[in-house]
C-alpha cells in the first residue's frame, strides 16, 4: 500500500524522533518509542509494524552493553555488575526489580498526580523531544518515615520496566570517608551508563554529618560530587532522591532538583484502602471493622497501618480468639490516641452497625451511653461482647 503525502510525512516525524533517542544512546527510551509505534501502525502499515516489532524483540534479548538474557524473562539482569567497596566487596547498590508487577502505592491525590507526570513525561518523551524539551530528571521525595516514598519509586520503576536501583548513603558512608568520594562516583557512573532510576535514599545523611569536625573536608567533597551530578544528570536515567529530614538537606543542594514530591500524613481514603489491602484474604471476616479500623489508625504512618493489621490477622490465623474480640482489643489499644470527636465518630460507627450494645461501645470508647444513643438511635438486644 502506497503511503499518502500526510502519512509519509508522520513517518518522517517518528523516524526523527527514533533516531535522536538512538543517537543519545537512550536504550530503554527507544524500545519504549518501538514498542508504542508497533500499535500505531499495527491497522495502518502492517509490514512495518512487524519489521518494527522485529527490532524490539532482538532488543529485547540485550541488556546495556550487549550482554545477552533470555527474551522470556523480564526480570532477568539485563546490566553489568553493581560496583562493590574495594575494601568489605559489598555491593554499593541495592535492587528492588518489580518489573513482574507492584501494587500501586497509596497516596494523596497530589502525590499521584506528581508521580504519574514524572512516568508520563518518561513513557512520551519522544513528544517531548519532539519540541527540544527533556523529561524530568531528578526529583526529591519528601517527608516522614512510612509514607511511602521509597514504594514511590519503587512504584516509577516498575512503570518504566526498570528495576529501581538504590544508593542508601548511610550504608556506605563509613566506605566513603577517606576515600574521595571513589565509591560514591563509581555508584553513580554505573547508574548513568546504564540510564538507571537511582535513588539517593536518605540523602540528609550528608548534611548531618557536615557538623563533624573530624573529617569535615571530605564531606564537603561528597557533596560537591552529588550537587554536580545532579546538574549533569542524564535524560536517559532518572535520580530520585527520598529524605525524612528536609530541614537538613544542604539548599545548594535542594535548589537542584527539578522536581519536589512532598509526602504528607495520610489522607482518610488513603487510611482506609490500606486496611483493606492489607487485610488481603481475611477482608470478609473483618468487613464490618473496617470504619472503625480506619478511624482508630486515622494518624498513623501507613507503613504503621500494615504492621497493626498484619498482626491482627497473625493472631486469627493462630486462634488466639475470635475476629470481635481480636478488634475490640486493638481498637483499645488505639483509644488512647483518639481525641473526644474522634473517639465519638468511632463509637457513633460500632453503635449503628448494630453488632453491639451501647453498653459495650460505651466501655471500649468512653462515651457515655447516652450520648450514644442519641447519634445512634436505640441500643441492640444482644452484643457480641466487646471487652
Amino acid at each position: 500500500m502506497a503511503a499518502t503525502a500526510d502519512e509519509f510525512h508522520e513517518i518522517e516525524k517518528d523516524l526523527a524522533s527514533l533516531a535522536r533517542l538512538a543517537a543519545g544512546d537512550a536504550h530503554e527510551d527507544v524500545r519504549l518509542l518501538l514498542a508504542r509505534f508497533v500499535r500505531k501502525y499495527r491497522q495502518k502499515r502492517p509490514d512495518l509494524a512487524a519489521q518494527l516489532d522485529q527490532a524490539l524483540k532482538s532488543s529485547q534479548t540485550r541488556g546495556a552493553g550487549g550482554a545477552l538474557r533470555r527474551a522470556d524473562s523480564p526480570s532477568a539482569p539485563a546490566f553489568s555488575p553493581p560496583p562493590v567497596d574495594s575494601d568489605s566487596r559489598l555491593a554499593l547498590i541495592r535492587e528492588f526489580d518489580d518489573r513482574r508487577g507492584l501494587e500501586p502505592p497509596l497516596l494523596s491525590a497530589s502525590v499521584h498526580r506528581q508521580i504519574e507526570s514524572i512516568v508520563l513525561e518518561r513513557l512520551e518523551s519522544d513528544r517531548l523531544a519532539a519540541k527540544g524539551i527533556t523529561p524530568t530528571r531528578s526529583a526529591i521525595l519528601v517527608g516522614p518515615p512510612g509514607v511511602g516514598k521509597t514504594l514511590s519509586a519503587r512504584w516509577i520503576a516498575a512503570r518504566l520496566r526498570k528495576p529501581l536501583w538504590v544508593l542508601d548513603l548511610t550504608a556506605v558512608m563509613s566506605s566513603l570517608l577517606g576515600k574521595t568520594g571513589n565509591n560514591l562516583r563509581a555508584a553513580l557512573d554505573h547508574a548513568k551508563a546504564n540510564s538507571a532510576v537511582l535513588l539517593l535514599d536518605e540523602i540528609d545523611a550528608i548534611a548531618k554529618r557536615r557538623s563533624d569536625e573530624s573529617d569535615i573536608g571530605e564531606l564537603k567533597r561528597l557533596v560537591t560530587v552529588i550537587l554536580q551530578e545532579v546538574d549533569q544528570w542524564p535524560a536517559t536515567g532518572l535520580l530520585l532522591a527520598a529524605t525524612n529530614h528536609p530541614e537538613l538537606v544542604d539548599p545548594a543542594l535542594w535548589r537542584r532538583f527539578e522536581a519536589v514530591v512532598q509526602f504528607g500524613k495520610s489522607e482518610p481514603a488513603a487510611v482506609s484502602a490500606a486496611v483493606r489491602r492489607f487485610l488481603g484474604e481475611d477482608l470478609a471476616t473483618f468487613e464490618p471493622w473496617v470504619d472503625a479500623l480506619s478511624s482508630t489508625l486515622a494518624d498513623a504512618s501507613l507503613s504503621d497501618v500494615q504492621r497493626s493489621i498484619t498482626a491482627l490477622r497473625r493472631r486469627h490465623a493462630l486462634n488466639e480468639a475470635d475476629a470481635q474480640l481480636l478488634v475490640g482489643q486493638l481498637l483499645g489499644d488505639g483509644m488512647a490516641s483518639l481525641s473526644k470527636a474522634q473517639r465519638l465518630a468511632l463509637a457513633i460507627d460500632l453503635a449503628k452497625s448494630g453488632q453491639h450494645t451501647h453498653q459495650d461501645v460505651s466501655k471500649l470508647t468512653g462515651v457515655a451511653r447516652d450520648t450514644i444513643r442519641r447519634h445512634a438511635g436505640p441500643s441492640p438486644r444482644r452484643g457480641r461482647g466487646l471487652k
